[in-house]
């Protein structure tokens, strides 16, 4: 039998790059999202030669998040790809506070329950991989992202925590934390007047790619791309103020006009 996998944001960009990579590493698929998009990601997965099921469901909420875990039917999962998550953009105060919840609760929420519910099977087994796409954005006060980047900054460090606590257990955990990357993320947060929503950004494949192989490797946690890296670097040692500030110059509406 093959290996089995779920992979949650699966419909698009980083999700359905590690979705190709399973499949093409012989991994049977599990694929999830709460928007279309998952039929054609299968059918490229089936021409890999994985057996791939679907489901598209609010991963936001625990009924989603339990309709996932029944869809395996029992089968011990030998990677988790926990991935969905939701932008935000513009001014905390002129967002919609069901949006707001809506991305708090796939981050964080239905994300941590999640991977609690196949991680105790995994410890039970004493064996599995788990990727979990955190952000770089976790790194600095996110002006403009404030909600999103909050979210991050949880999964970031949830993420090490839990690595720690699972690193007898047979069981790793591998925190992928991309830039920006080209993928419909920007679009859906509102984000297309700003400099980081119109700017070059990283190519979805690659940051699948070292993220899938850091998770192979064992490793806590990769950061995709130089640039990137400079940036966590930075913002390590920088005030908390002045990386709001910067932040404010790539995400306030309005900074993408600034480039032209």
């Amino acid at each position: 039998m093959n290996k089995f996998a779920i992979v949650t944001g699966a419909s698009s960009g980083i999700g359905r790059e590690l979705a190709l990579l399973a499949a093409r590493d012989g991994h049977d698929l599990l694929l999830a999202a709460d928007t279309p998009g998952l039929g054609t990601v299968a059918e490229l997965c089936r021409a890999a030669g994985a057996r791939v099921e679907t489901l598209e469901a609010d991963l936001a909420t625990q009924d989603g998040v339990d309709q996932l875990y029944a869809a395996a039917r029992g089968r011990a999962v030998d990677v988790l790809f926990a991935n969905a998550g939701h932008g935000l953009g513009r001014a905390f105060v002129e967002q919609d506070f069901d949006e707001i919840q809506h991305v708090i609760a796939t981050n964080i929420t239905g994300t941590v329950y999640l991977i609690q519910q196949v991680a105790r099977d995994m410890v039970e087994l004493g064996k599995g991989r788990i990727l979990i796409t955190g952000s770089i954005a976790g790194f600095m006060p996110g002006s403009f992202q404030a909600v999103y980047n909050g979210t991050k900054a949880f999964i970031d460090s949830f993420s090490f925590a839990l690595r720690n606590e699972l690193k007898d257990s047979g069981v790793t955990v591998t925190c992928l934390m991309p830039g920006a990357t080209e993928t419909e993320f920007f679009r859906r947060a509102d984000m297309m007047d700003t400099k980081v929503g119109t700017e070059k950004k990283d190519d979805a494949g690659d940051v699948a790619r070292q993220g899938f192989q850091a998770m192979m490797d064992g490793e806590s946690d990769v950061v995709t791309g130089m640039k990137n890296k400079i940036q966590t670097t930075v913002a390590n040692v920088r005030p908390a103020e002045t990386l709001a500030k910067q932040h404010r110059k790539m995400a306030e509406p309005g900074t993408a006009e600034e480039q032209r």
